[in-house]
């Protein structure tokens, strides 16, 4: 397994997923959750609209951002793109953008749990240390800094190692979006569950891919310990 270059090139792609998609999608979140709690008119009907990719079929959500990600005319992106005189990209068959195509897939599909988790955590702050802060002329950019991020970490440890194990075992919307060639083009989106799955089930090779599902325990097990230490002792 560690001689072959597949492998090789599969665990880079995994750890693209999760080097570059957790901080985004926990960035994102958080953005929009901190200015969507001040919001008060829908504030409801905003909240179960950025829910809603969460709890949608991965499947169908795949197949719609494929058809996206379409050449025009019937691609809705390409169009628009042609629409401004801007040239087509072909975002599902190019090594260069496929992966970075699936990823804006997988980060939009989880924004909405992490924001609803965020707003939780923001609404457990008590009132009293915003008042007291007002009350002495401290800023909104201080109060971020000093009251509300500092009192958000558990919640953001919990949403770090979980977006990291989300993104680590990325399959539905790489299986989905690049059904024609799973994990392509020439493997350049790639996950290792997706590796694993169809070295059991396709080339019914058993051996292998109980060796990769250790493997790939073994970063799950890793990366989460190394995220907690790190987090809880800051």
């Amino acid at each position: 397994m560690f001689a072959s270059a597949e492998f090789w090139k599969v665990f880079r792609n995994t750890f693209a997923y999760l080097i570059i998609g957790t901080p985004i999608s926990l960035f994102l979140s958080f953005i929009i959750a901190y200015f969507l709690d001040r919001i008060r008119f829908g504030h409801t009907f905003l909240r179960a609209l950025y829910f809603l990719p969460f709890i949608t079929t991965a499947s169908a959500m795949g197949w719609v951002w494929r058809w996206f990600y379409q050449p025009a005319p019937t691609g809705v992106i390409n169009s628009v793109l042609g629409a401004v005189g801007m040239g087509q990209l072909d975002f599902l068959r190019s090594t260069t953008w496929a992966l970075p195509s699936i990823m804006v897939t997988a980060i939009w599909a989880g924004l909405g749990f992490q924001i609803i988790i965020f707003m939780a955590g923001l609404r457990s702050i008590p009132q009293t240390y915003y008042e007291a802060a007002k009350i002495d002329g401290v800023g909104d950019f201080a109060i971020l800094r000093k009251i509300t991020l500092p009192l958000l970490k558990p919640t953001t440890i919990f949403l770090v190692v979980f977006s990291s194990i989300g993104f680590l075992r990325i399959f539905d919307q790489v299986y989905n979006m690049t059904t024609n060639d799973p994990g392509g083009p020439l493997g350049s989106t790639k996950p290792l569950v997706l590796m694993i799955y169809q070295t059991a089930f396709n080339s019914y090779q058993m051996g292998a891919a109980a060796a990769q599902t250790v493997v790939l325990f073994t970063i799950l097990l890793i990366i989460s310990l190394l995220q907690l230490w790190i987090l809880r002792t800051r």
